[in-house]
């Protein structure tokens, strides 16, 4: 009988116990707690105010300064926009990952510039041997870059010089406009293939360093009378009216090319 009471007693005081656990504070709970909650409140309030004045002061002085340099604008916005961010980042808790990424970035350079020296300390180590190659590194790599017509254009200024080129302007001579440039018989000359394609070919040697597209006209005046009679040249001619004429220049090796040629290219 005792036993029973017990129980049924426990059953009402576990259910009193779990309502009280249930039920949200008091007042006077919460207003223990509130003078907690206000000084974080206040805390984290203080610090936004105080970055925001701080903020304002420094995009103002930046503003100022991109005002006397003449800085673009944006750029200025950029960097404000970046430190809010940053900031929001601090507010909430987040890793900024920047300066992980940067400090990556850091460590690639590094070690590609300890790469780069290593190989620069290499290259002055062979040049001190006295059994060094003769030949240059960048031989290979330019024979496989090179067209068979180009390579027939390489041979034909091995063989015969600097070849005239010339330019067709209109106007007067200190405000001429150019009319067409580059012409040339060096394609026919040289017996390329596809002499269509003679501009891509000279471009293609120019960028390679193989030859120079000098400004000075070739020792004898008579090499220009077939080029200027060229049609594409007369044409141009007549499209630059009265005041057309040309100017004559020249196509020559370089001295980097000379050698690639004697090399590489039978040329004897």
């Amino acid at each position: 009988m005792s036993e029973a009471s017990d129980s049924g007693e426990a059953r009402p005081r576990a259910r009193r116990e779990r309502r009280q656990r249930e039920r949200p504070p008091d007042l006077p709970e919460l207003a223990r707690a509130t003078p907690g909650l206000m000084r974080i409140m206040a805390a984290a309030g203080w610090q936004s105010a105080t970055w925001a004045v701080e903020a304002y002061g420094r995009a103002a002085k930046r503003a100022a300064q991109a005002a006397i340099s003449g800085e673009p604008t944006g750029h200025f916005l950029q960097e404000t926009g970046a430190e809010l961010r940053d900031y929001a980042r601090r507010l909430l808790g987040v890793p900024n990952g920047a300066g992980r990424d940067r400090r990556a970035e850091g460590s690639d350079a590094d070690a590609s510039v300890s790469a780069l020296r290593s190989r620069g300390a290499e290259l002055l180590r062979e040049s001190s041997e006295l059994e060094g190659g003769d030949l240059h590194p960048a031989y290979m790599r330019i024979l496989e870059a090179l067209s068979p017509d180009e390579a027939r254009v390489l041979r034909f200024l091995a063989y015969n010089g600097p070849q005239p080129a010339v330019d067709v302007r209109a106007g007067l001579p200190l405000a001429s406009e150019l009319v067409s440039q580059g012409h040339t018989m060096i394609g026919e000359e040289a017996g390329c293939l596809h002499r269509d394609r003679i501009h891509p070919y000279l471009d293609n040697l120019h960028r390679l360093g193989l030859i120079w597209f000098s400004r000075e006209p070739v020792p004898e005046p008579r090499s220009y009378q077939v080029l200027e009679a060229q049609p594409e040249v007369v044409e141009a001619l007549g499209r630059g009216g009265r005041t057309a004429r040309t100017v004559r220049r020249s196509i020559v090796l370089t001295t980097f090319g000379e050698d690639f040629c004697a090399t590489c290219l039978p040329v004897e």
